[in-house]
């Protein structure tokens, strides 16, 4: 089950036995038949080209695919239409070879779509995410009560279970994890109220990523390890409500995503686990559609967030094409877009204070580049603090892992340095 989906030998057995049952599928037969198979050839590489370019715009598909999963695509089609024009001169298995090697085709087609994107490194990671398996070490509330304080440092923290009530937002979500650090469970230890961060991932996806593909909780257990037992609670926020509610971190048809993260969820965390109410002891990181909310909540309510950690964000919130962003985004309220715009709330906000973030972007993503230069330009000259840091990587979770630990003592230590004071309570 830990066998890798992302490469080594079970993808290529994959792609070699999806070939070479399209082979047995489609056979020697007839002189008949095999002048009919070059038709075949061809016109399931139209349907493909038709698929791949008009075809993927209709269904919203903007970004590229690479072209393997094209060619996987065709595969598949092309074992249909075998499986239909040659159904008389098949024998049984022929017909049944012509299924399967569809399907195997379409497996290594999706299985490509994940290699381009990382987003299941193994099958166990799929499997587990498939049937909705817990996290490793995940608690529920109940269990967490069980869990006697200690005069010790426990050897890791725990990862729990907890249902937000959407007081504020009624943003319906789905059941979200807070990561509680080695040092809350100790008898005392915890009365210091720890700093917060809340974990945003992409658009697709689920509160869970950031402990399965990102890392986050080995990462801050072996912080806690080197600095004795200390580090930030963590919260796997729902940003989405599902895999493919596009919301960007704003209020608008698709939810009042926004106020459920900087109202909901701060409120809650504060009074069930003891969290600080000082914003200079809360912040936001997050990967791609993640990386734009967490400057965007940021720089929207200083007086809840006080830093950020932004991992391939955009320069705004946005799905697909600026007309769709607009309407999806904001049902058509060019008001409500522009106060949801990085540039433009800085703008109109002027100085911050205490106020400061990452931008984390890889070598092969030019115009994530370009637009952190351009965001971390215009928040130095509203007194934001950031800097711009390019590794090598591309826009997936490969990159976005090591991309947060190699931020995360940096962000620990914004996080115990209280630049001023103030609270998350607005007034009524």
């Amino acid at each position: 089950m830990s066998v890798s989906l992302l490469g080594g030998w079970f993808p290529v057995v994959l792609e070699v036995l999806a070939a070479g049952v399209l082979v047995a599928a489609v056979g020697w037969r007839d002189r008949r038949w095999r002048r009919r198979v070059p038709w075949l050839a061809g016109g399931a590489a139209l349907v493909t080209l038709v698929a791949a370019y008009p075809g993927a715009k209709l269904v919203g598909l903007t970004d590229p695919l690479p072209f393997v999963v094209w060619l996987w695509f065709g595969v598949a089609v092309g074992a249909l239409i075998v499986l239909g024009v040659g159904w008389r001169s098949a024998r049984w298995w022929r017909r049944g070879a012509a299924v399967v090697a569809a399907g195997l085709a379409v497996l290594v087609g999706a299985n490509g779509i994940n290699q381009f994107v990382g987003y299941y490194p193994t099958i166990d990671s799929a499997v587990n995410d498939w049937t909705n398996t817990p996290l490793p070490g995940q608690v529920s509330m109940s269990g967490l009560a069980h869990d006697a304080r200690s005069t010790k440092v426990p050897s890791a923290g725990r990862l729990v279970a907890v249902n937000i009530p959407a007081t504020y937002s009624h943003f319906e979500h789905r059941q979200e994890l807070v990561y509680l650090p080695p040092i809350w469970f100790v008898r005392g230890a915890h009365r210091q109220a720890l700093p917060v961060v809340e974990m945003i991932g992409g658009e697709r996806g689920g509160p869970g990523d950031w402990v399965r593909l990102g890392n986050a909780v080995k990462v801050s257990d072996a912080y806690a390890h080197r600095h004795h037992g200390y580090a930030p609670i963590l919260v796997f926020v729902d940003a989405t409500h599902r895999f493919d509610n596009d919301t960007e971190c704003v209020n608008g048809p698709r939810g009042n995503s926004a106020d459920h993260l900087d109202e909901d969820i701060p409120r809650y965390v504060e009074k069930t686990f003891g969290a600080s109410t000082n914003p200079s002891q809360w912040a936001v990181a997050g990967f791609s559609m993640g990386g734009t909310c967490a400057l965007d909540l940021v720089v929207e309510h200083p007086d809840v967030f006080g830093h950020f950690v932004d991992i391939s964000g955009d320069l705004a919130p946005y799905t697909t094409t600026p007309a769709a962003s607009l309407h999806d985004l904001y049902g058509g309220d060019v008001a409500l877009e522009k106060a949801n715009e990085p540039l433009l709330v800085m703008r109109a906000h002027g100085k911050y204070r205490g106020v400061n973030g990452l931008f984390l972007t890889s070598t092969a993503e030019l115009r994530h580049q370009h637009e952190a230069e351009e965001l971390s330009k215009a928040g130095a000259k509203v007194g934001i603090w950031s800097r711009v840091e390019i590794s090598p990587g591309t826009h997936v979770w490969q990159f976005a892992a090591p991309a947060f630990a190699s931020a995360y003592p940096w962000l620990a230590n914004q996080l115990v340095l209280p630049q001023h004071e103030g609270s998350h309570t607005k007034p009524a």
